[in-house]
């Protein structure tokens, strides 16, 4: 039987939202086809004796029929050129029909390995693919390839383009944040899980990424659910103080924007953007931000957001589902003081 394969972007055994997400999109691609919906994971033996099981678990519950386990000690750690070697003998030996990954770092760079090693295009950033059948205004493959219909995120985010790919063998990266990630309805399905071993060389490991390490205490920035982000509004390093307590009193994170970053006020790692982290909370409260088209593609994906600034025609107001017109100085604090003294309140 025909297979849709994605590769699951995980670190140290932990998978990503992101690849939660493309397991969801390539679940709904498969039942479009027919076909079975199989997981790629690669590690080495360490880390399928830690996290094998519950690795396995998670993908059977978002449909995985089967989970192909890559296993080898030069994936012990990550490195794009050797993901991206194993997850091209895997397609070479298994055949899927087409193959997705999550839009993170991790899965952009693995997919864009896969597509160079194979000579295949790669489509970045979708939100909707699907079968285009018989369709006759497909570009002709001169291998015979199938047309395919997809919606891409274009533009930083500020459109979506419709695109028609020919191609034997379609690679995809899901965007971050453009599909919910959903389990089975009905629980697990019943999965199988076979290991692979990659052939590989030392020339493999050209690239090798030992650790990202971003210094933070408690949630973290893409999880947190509520992010409260200062921009060039905030005025300085200290003015984002009354937004540290606020972030803290909804059990959240402070973000800021690339101004913030490029001015010295925050760490890169807080910032919120297209260049910075792509987030999805609950609430999201945007002070001082004008809500620039690179800042919205990282914020878009909140579920709802509170602009405060003084000016009425900023991006970020016009974007927003509600605002503040005031002071960001006056407002934030007073915000603070509410929280507080709601808390302190005897309940009624």
């Amino acid at each position: 039987m025909s297979s849709v394969a994605v590769l699951i972007d995980h670190d140290r055994g932990v998978p990503s939202g992101g690849a939660l997400e493309a397991l969801t999109a390539a679940r709904s691609l498969a039942a479009d086809l027919n076909a079975e919906l199989d997981a790629v994971i690669l590690g080495d033996g360490d880390l399928f004796d830690a996290h094998g099981a519950d690795l396995v678990a998670t993908c059977a519950a978002y449909g995985a029929a089967a989970v192909h386990c890559g296993r080898h000690s030069f994936l012990a750690d990550y490195g794009p050129d050797a993901w991206g070697a194993a997850l091209a003998m895997f397609v070479e030996a298994a055949g899927p029909v087409a193959v997705m990954a999550a839009g993170t770092d991790r899965g952009a760079e693995a997919m864009a390995q896969l597509a160079a090693r194979r000579d295949l295009p790669l489509v970045a950033n979708c939100v909707n693919v699907s079968p285009a059948g018989s369709l006759t205004d497909a570009p002709s493959d001169p291998a015979g390839g199938e047309a395919w219909r997809i919606t891409r995120i274009q533009w930083g985010g500020s459109l979506l383009e419709d695109v028609t790919l020919t191609s034997t063998l379609p690679l995809l990266t899901i965007a971050q944040h453009s599909i919910e990630a959903e389990p089975c309805e009905g629980g697990s399905v019943h999965t199988t899980v076979a290991d692979f071993k990659p052939d590989l060389g030392p020339e493999v490991q050209q690239t090798l990424v030992r650790d990202r390490v971003t210094l933070t205490e408690g949630i973290t920035l893409s999880t947190a659910p509520v992010v409260v982000s200062g921009g060039r509004g905030v005025g300085s390093a200290d003015g984002f103080a009354p937004l540290e307590e606020l972030a803290e009193l909804l059990g959240g994170r402070v973000g800021c924007s690339r101004a913030v970053t490029n001015n010295g006020w925050r760490s890169h790692a807080d910032q919120v953007g297209q260049t910075g982290t792509r987030i999805a909370p609950e609430i999201y409260i945007a002070c001082g931000i004008s809500g620039a088209i690179q800042h919205w593609v990282g914020a878009m994906g909140s579920k709802n957001i509170l602009a405060i600034n003084i000016d009425p025609e900023a991006n970020m107001v016009t974007k927003a589902g509600y605002a503040v017109i005031a002071d960001l100085h006056e407002v934030v604090p007073a915000i603070c003081d509410e929280i507080r003294r709601r808390r302190d309140r005897p309940p009624s």
